[in-house]
């Protein structure tokens, strides 16, 4: 009678296939998980292309300053109402052929109308309003070559009554090599003032 077969190397063969398939499931599985991850990631890259870039000006500090007043533009200070019309350099008399004045580099005269916008009468000082240049130095206004340069118009250097308004030339007295930029333009001695852009 021939001897009976072993049965544990099945048993033990059996166990490895079991094992190894095992792993291999293990080894599937892990894969899977990383090709979700993966496709999350790229769904995630998909979407943000589709949404429109932010701006980088968005929020607070892109909102434009307003532009400042320049010629043309009625500004006011304290109860009056100024309006400059033009400005002109490089004269340097200013008056007529027996009454003038000669300037010491050249004169800068700024046109403009004055309107009383109070209730009550108000000077308008040419000696109170003052320029600058590109670099923030003062000038003060000549008021002798005012004189002169506001002969035609006597009611400048008068009282300007509530409603009223008068028009004439503020004259500065700078060197022929200045520019003048801006105006600071007052009501009276201790108003704030106003800026007006002359460039």
């Amino acid at each position: 009678m021939p001897p009976k077969k072993k049965k544990w190397p099945w048993f033990a063969a059996g166990g490895g296939v079991l094992a190894l398939l095992a792993c291999i499931g293990a080894f599937s599985g892990g894969d899977t998980t990383e090709t979700a991850a993966t496709g999350n990631d790229e769904a995630v890259v998909a979407e943000a292309a589709d949404k429109p870039a932010e701006s980088k000006a968005a929020g607070p500090a892109a909102t434009k300053a307003p532009a400042k007043p320049g010629i043309g533009d009625p500004v006011r200070d304290g109860k009056l109402e100024f309006t400059i019309t033009k400005m002109s350099c490089g004269k340097t008399t200013v008056g007529s052929e027996y009454l003038n004045k000669k300037a010491q580099g050249q004169f800068c005269l700024i046109s403009l109308t004055v309107k009383n916008i109070g209730k009550e009468a108000q000077t308008f000082a040419g000696s109170v309003q003052k320029a600058y240049d590109a670099k923030g130095t003062e000038f003060s206004n000549d008021t002798a070559a005012e004189i002169y340069a506001n002969a035609d118009a006597q009611t400048f250097l008068n009282d300007i009554n509530p409603g009223n308004a008068v028009t004439g030339n503020l004259i500065f007295d700078v060197p022929k090599s200045t520019k003048l930029t801006r105006i600071e333009l007052h009501d009276s001695f201790f108003s704030g003032g106003v800026e007006v852009q002359l460039k």
